[in-house]
């Protein structure tokens, strides 16, 4: 039987992390700081507002550098760095064919531009490829991942010079040349449009470094980012013909506040530039309204000769996304609730979790068919999840039957685009096992079917142990997902 193109078989179902949520060992094995490195746990009386937490300004930047004893809980995550065969064996135990995982840069080059890169660190991923590769699981491999060498931003503040991009381009090829014969799917950059949000947490930028309005410094930096990612792309097919480059970006999908005219032209347009960066990596080109938008607000974006052709010439092979809820954009409503980095009107006819993120898996298949419509390109949802706060119960057991409900809703929506032509080629959850959160750097906001007995200090044993949910997605996989029908 097929499906869109692809063989049942051959659908990619598995599950997704991040190197800063997982590996822990920040400075072992020669790795460097990373950005991530520097982000403190903030206690929930004291949070605010969640774009606060990612934010980083120079003084708070300079002063996480020295500081050894504060709790920064990406600095140890979950210790996959070593018991990733213990945590891949798990993942093996429910079928997965394909992990979705991401290298720390810092940990091939240190300070982010060495003249060699650090031997070590290629060998950790070499044994973590190979133990995936020994249970039949594709990696699924994204270059830069939320985080950024620290030298880096000592050096260029980041994505703001143009010398990155010669730094990554260096990067990305030791990692095809040293995996060609390990990876097949990669993807440059992790939601690559977030930039416009929280542009320290996607890009290492210290916005108080440059006197520049803060949205022209944020597009000048996406704008080194997509000619790195094209220039990398370039470098994978000449190096590994056969591998695939996708690119990756957050669906936050906007709906309307209503039919008014004005409020069906707003959504319109935060979807449109949601989605400029993915024209360029999949159409290989700015889109007009966004050239526009540079000429009405007097922003000069650096581009050089032969940018654009390079953008023309190196375009996707598909495109992954993330998606965890939908947003409702208004001007004049102090009723908000927070989305995957963006913030909007309370949707009436959607529940909100204690996180103030909205649950809307039909807006997944719309997702999907918007997308597919736009770009004609294969699809991936490369992250959906949900953080829970777990209960273990005495007898040991975690009866996460709210976990199977969020993931069988959207995944039954993904099987109906599917059905109505919407090619996919696969479903990584967020996450197979927990780990820190990404935005708020707490273990409590639990996402993984796989629970990790560590608490927000770190305390625990750390021991791994498999929630109900961990039996009912490993069904998913076996049934090719026919069980939820």
């Amino acid at each position: 039987m097929r499906r869109n193109g692809y063989e049942e078989k051959d659908f990619l179902w598995g599950g997704a992390c991040a190197a800063n949520q997982c590996e822990g060992a920040y400075l072992e094995g020669g790795k460097g700081l990373s950005t991530q490195d520097l982000i403190a746990y903030v206690p929930v009386e004291k949070r605010g507002h969640m774009f606060t937490i990612m934010s980083m300004d120079s003084e708070r930047f300079e002063a996480a550098k020295k500081d050894v004893e504060g709790n920064y809980p990406k600095r140890r995550g979950i210790d996959f760095y070593h018991r990733y065969r213990e945590d891949i064996a798990l993942l093996a135990e429910m079928g997965f064919k394909v992990f979705r995982m991401s290298v720390a840069w810092a940990r091939i080059f240190p300070n982010g531009d060495e003249r060699e890169p650090n031997e070590e660190g290629l060998r950790f991923y070499d044994a973590v490829f190979d133990e995936l590769l020994k249970y039949g699981i594709e990696p699924l491999v994204t270059i830069s991942h939320y985080e950024i060498p620290v030298g880096l931003v000592d050096k260029h503040n980041s994505w703001m010079s143009r010398e990155m991009i010669d730094a990554y381009v260096r990067y990305a090829t030791v990692l095809f040349e040293r995996y060609k014969g390990k990876v097949k799917y990669w993807m440059p950059f992790n939601e690559i449009n977030v930039i416009r949000f929280c542009p320290y947490t996607s890009a290492g930028i210290l916005l108080d470094r440059s006197e520049r309005p803060d949205e022209e410094m944020e597009y000048q930096a996406l704008h080194h980012q997509l000619v790195a990612a094209a220039r990398a792309t370039a470098k994978l097919r000449e190096i590994c013909p056969g591998a695939l480059m996708g690119a990756m970006m957050t669906r936050n999908l906007y709906y309307p506040e209503n039919c008014a005219p004005d409020n069906i032209l707003l959504a319109q347009t935060e979807n449109a530039y949601a989605l400029a960066p993915i024209d360029v990596e999949v159409r290989g080109r700015y889109p007009n309204r966004l050239l526009r938008y540079f000429e009405k607000m007097g922003y000069e974006i650096c581009m050089e000769a032969g940018d654009l052709d390079v953008l023309r010439e190196n375009t996707v092979d598909f495109l992954g996304f993330s998606y965890y809820s939908t947003s409702v954009p208004t001007n004049n409503s102090s009723d908000t609730v927070a989305g995957n980095m963006v913030v909007g009107k309370r949707n009436p006819y959607l529940p909100v979790n204690e996180w103030g993120v909205q649950c809307d898996s039909v807006g997944l298949r719309v997702s999907l068919h918007d997308l597919w419509d736009r770009y004609q390109v294969p699809l991936f949802i490369a992250e959906n999840g949900r953080g829970f706060v777990d209960t273990v119960g005495e007898d040991g057991r975690i009866e996460d039957d709210y976990r199977i409900d969020f993931l069988g809703s959207h995944i039954r929506q993904m099987l109906l685009a599917m059905e109505e032509g919407v090619e996919v080629m696969g479903y990584t959850c967020w996450s197979p096992i927990d780990m820190v959160s990404a935005s708020t750097s707490e273990m409590r906001k639990r996402y993984g079917m796989v629970y990790v007995d560590l608490d927000d200090e770190g305390a625990g044993s750390g021991r791994r142990s498999r929630k109900k949910s961990f039996a009912w997605y490993k069904e998913v996989i076996a049934t090719d997902g026919e069980c939820l029908k």
